[in-house]
């Protein structure tokens, strides 16, 4: 069996919900909601242990995930797109694709924009001259508007980490000190 099969069709679902989300939310003139949705969603998951079991435990039946993701929309005051949206994955069995439907429809929402996301992970959290600037330089170099979206990483030591689109930037002393101790390696 292939490793890469459940991915893949993970990824594919969350597509398929992310594209239906999107498109309702444009005729419904609700992008800027459905975006307030996501980061509300992906905070709660990044945050929630108890969240991510309720998603992906097989234990919970198909009306305790509804009931229960139903309860979390509305003290989250998530759209009613989003709402029915996870209503209907809870019915399907289908939360546990809820991260990549995230990451799905935040590209969506991007691409309509005209923007790219960057992922910037800094030892230190950036000041807003350091984040303006970045974006500026990244902006000047991909020739469209980029939208940053940063995390701290303290193992870094310094430097940073960008990830743009399938491209990697990394200039942490972290990624530096790993070549210096294989360049030592090759050596000795």
């Amino acid at each position: 069996m292939d490793v890469s099969e459940p991915a893949s069709i993970s990824t594919g679902i969350a597509n398929r919900y992310a594209q239906a989300v999107f498109d309702l939310a444009r005729e419904e003139g609700m992008l800027d909601g459905v975006e307030s949705d996501l980061d509300a969603l992906e905070a709660a998951l990044q945050d929630s242990a108890d969240l991510r079991t309720l998603i992906s435990s097989p234990i919970y039946t198909r009306d305790e995930q509804g009931a229960a993701i139903a309860a979390i929309a509305d003290r989250m005051g998530l759209t009613p797109v989003m709402r029915n949206v996870l209503g209907l994955m809870a019915q399907k069995r289908r939360l546990f694709v809820l991260p990549q439907l995230v990451a799905s429809l935040r590209e969506r929402l991007s691409q309509a924009r005209g923007e790219v996301t960057a992922e910037v992970v800094s030892a230190q959290p950036l000041t807003p001259e350091q984040e303006r600037r970045l974006g500026e330089t990244l902006a000047a170099r991909e020739g469209k508007r980029i939208r940053l979206r940063t995390k701290v990483d303290e193992s870094l030591i310094g430097g940073l980490v960008v990830r743009l689109g399938s491209r990697m930037i990394d200039t942490s002393i972290r990624a530096k000190l790993g070549r210096l101790q294989n360049m030592m390696k090759e050596v000795g």
